[in-house]
């Protein structure tokens, strides 16, 4: 006899933590395979997270956040957009926020629409909801169509699933995309969840939210990879009233709140210059491109920190595999898509690591 739930079936342990738990094992391996940047918490956020704990701000936190990061953050989004009935409220991660929506807005048949390729978490937590993933395509260059989207959309769709710069392929939505999707959304009343994760690194053109279009649009954010503080788990989400106050609901039975000596941090974090570190990845981004360009079949990623290469063979799983023999650690693309024909590549690592992963890209590719 069985105990576990019937909801647990629906998706299988993440592709990615498998690759990490290989990673552990080997000695000296070319890590390209991790999603999280390879410099550290600057030290004003240290200093402050220590000076919160020593001062005994160790507390359960507010469930909405301290109003120490909660009204920083409120001030700073009225500026950008002005809308009337925008409310922030502070999740335990981005992935916390993800999930807090996902159990707010998705009834039992209720339709979310993703773009393929997506971040694992987007069709596993649809379905833990109870939701169906409706997948639109968008290889070869992974642009959204809007034509697409307005054949995909049914009664029964609830939410739209943007995520720009992209995480597996770095690409970023333009702002006719933006802009065309955003009121889309509006037109039709269907919820447009915009994770904003990977906006502090844009290389080519500015960054654009869908909520500068659609006063509606749910925004989740966070200091995860714009301040290195991945396992820290501080992430935030603006949106409607309504939909807020309901996440805020659900944080208190579930993740309870953020750290509270973490939200202390992010008040310092707010105001800590990052711009060398990402002038630093656009650098990364092109020497990793400009290794790979004539050898695999790839779109330059305009964000993020990963490149989307296909493989060489019909298999991206197997290339992958033939990879790992050579001591690099990459992610098959199935893990974000409907597709086994890419991988991805993270060159969120030192420049001796890239320098020595695109040589065996190199190398494979010739072999």
């Amino acid at each position: 006899m069985s105990w576990i739930a019937d909801r647990t079936r629906a998706f299988d342990s993440s592709g990615i933590r498998k690759v990490f738990e290989l990673a552990a094992k080997m000695k000296d391996p070319i890590n390209l395979s991790i999603g999280q940047p390879d410099f550290d918490v600057p030290e004003p956020i240290k200093e402050a997270c220590i000076d919160a704990i020593k001062k005994g701000k160790n507390a359960y936190a507010l469930t909405q956040g301290m109003p120490v990061l909660r009204d920083k953050l409120q001030q700073r989004i009225d500026a950008e957009y002005g809308h009337a009935d925008r409310k922030v409220f502070v999740s335990s991660g981005t992935s916390g926020g993800l999930a807090l929506a996902m159990w707010s807005l998705i009834n039992p048949g209720d339709e979310v629409i993703v773009f393929d390729p997506y971040f694992v978490m987007y069709t596993s937590l649809t379905q833990l909801a109870g939701g169906k993933p409706v997948i639109i395509d968008t290889y070869p260059d992974f642009r959204i169509d809007l034509a697409k989207v307005k054949a995909a959309i049914t009664p029964r769709t609830k939410l739209i699933l943007l995520n720009s710069p992209a995480n597996p392929t770095g690409v970023i939505a333009s702002e006719e995309e933006v802009r065309g999707l955003a009121e889309l959304a509006a037109e039709r009343n269907i919820c447009l969840l915009s994770d904003e994760i990977y906006r502090s690194f844009c290389y080519d053109q500015p960054f654009v939210s869908p909520a500068k279009y659609n006063p509606n649009t749910l925004v989740i954010d966070g200091f995860s990879k714009s301040h290195g503080m991945t396992g820290w788990r501080l992430g935030f989400v603006h949106g409607p009233a309504e939909v807020i106050d309901t996440m805020v609901k659900l944080q208190q039975y579930t993740f309870v709140c953020a750290p509270q000596p973490v939200q202390w941090a992010g008040a310092v974090a707010m105001d800590v210059d990052m711009s060398a570190h990402v002038t630093a990845y656009k650098q990364k981004r092109d020497f990793v491109v400009n290794g790979l360009k004539d050898m695999y079949e790839l779109t330059v990623p305009g964000g993020a920190f990963y490149v989307f290469p296909k493989a060489p063979i019909a298999s991206g799983a197997q290339f992958v595999a033939k990879a790992i023999e050579n001591q690099l650690l990459i992610i098959p693309g199935n893990i974000f898509s409907g597709r086994d024909s890419h991988f991805r590549i993270s060159y969120a690592a030192s420049e001796a690591t890239l320098a020595r992963g695109v040589e065996v890209l190199q190398r494979l590719a010739r072999s």
